[in-house]
């Protein structure tokens, strides 16, 4: 079937339910002449009389009710399937990739899917765990985590979580031989625990702030870990100051195995984002969970 006979037939269709040219114009947002040049143009191809015309109604002949009759149900079928065509488009599924840090997924993400995930079961979700900074169009994520300080210009940006701290900590063991840092310059007669970042490999240099003055600091010490688990182990164990975020020794803090220091250093800075290119055009399922991981204070 070519194209222009499915608009012909959906013209007769069109005329013979109202009975009438210009209503079937209107209905279908064209011109009577118009409408009448492709209802004659069909009975001309197909070389039967299709409508009787007389000055007050139209009506079908013979052979147009015996073509109505099959295109009735046709058309109305062909309806049905773009209706739920479009129903679908709007049905939230399919997969969405995130790339994120291992803390934010167990801070923010996880919390938010597991909560969601369960009453959308055609929704997949799959997250990419890494410290460094992937490129999410080049790795062909949908979005990725950031904390707001890093986030490129030209992406969309949602909030998904609270403002955050860092936290300086040491076991009450560690401190019975050493003094208390008063600044962040006094850190470097300490033994300290190092972050190996994924990104560059390099080790993480400790930043502080007071009263709008910036100091990093590149501490040393016998341990270099690029695992937080392992970092907060050994300061526990003795072996060192380390630099983490707050909720990650909250616990820690609270019974007395940390001690904090230099907390008039550390202010709260922009906390976890979700961000994907501007010229993105969302989905319903990308939607969806941009919108339950968003930050709601």
């Amino acid at each position: 079937m070519r194209r222009e006979d499915l608009v012909d037939l959906n013209a007769l269709l069109a005329v013979a339910e109202v009975g009438s040219f210009t209503r079937a114009a209107a209905k279908l947002g064209t011109s009577q002449s118009s409408l009448s040049h492709i209802i004659r143009r069909l009975e001309t191809r197909l070389g039967v009389r299709l409508l009787m015309r007389t000055t007050r109604s139209v009506a079908p002949t013979a052979a147009g009710e015996r073509l109505l009759a099959t295109l009735r149900p046709a058309l109305a079928s062909i309806e049905v399937e773009l209706t739920s065509l479009g129903d679908l488009r709007e049905k939230p599924a399919g997969t969405i990739r995130i790339t994120t840090s291992e803390h934010a997924a167990t801070t923010v993400l996880w919390p938010a899917l597991a909560k969601l995930l369960p009453d959308y079961p055609d929704i997949n979700v799959e997250l990419g765990i890494d410290s460094g900074l992937t490129d999410i169009v080049t790795e062909r994520f949908d979005a990725g985590v950031r904390l707001g300080e890093a986030l490129a210009k030209d992406m969309v940006a949602v909030r998904i979580g609270p403002d955050l701290r860092m936290a300086v900590v040491g076991s009450p063991e560690y401190f019975e031989k050493r003094s208390v840092p008063r600044t962040p310059h006094d850190l470097t007669e300490h033994r300290c625990i190092n972050m190996r970042l994924s990104s560059g490999g390099g080790l993480y240099t400790w930043e502080f702030e007071r009263d709008g003055r910036e100091l990093h600091v590149r501490v040393e010490g016998q341990l270099a870990f690029n695992n937080v688990n392992m970092i907060v182990r050994a300061a526990e164990a003795g072996f060192g100051l380390c630099f983490v975020m707050e909720d990650q020794v909250s616990a820690q803090i609270a019974d007395g195995r940390l001690i904090r220091v230099l907390d008039d250093w550390r202010p709260p800075f922009s906390g976890y984002h979700l961000y994907y290119p501007s010229r993105r055009q969302p989905s319903a399922a990308f939607a969806l969970i941009a919108d339950a991981l968003r930050y709601r204070e």
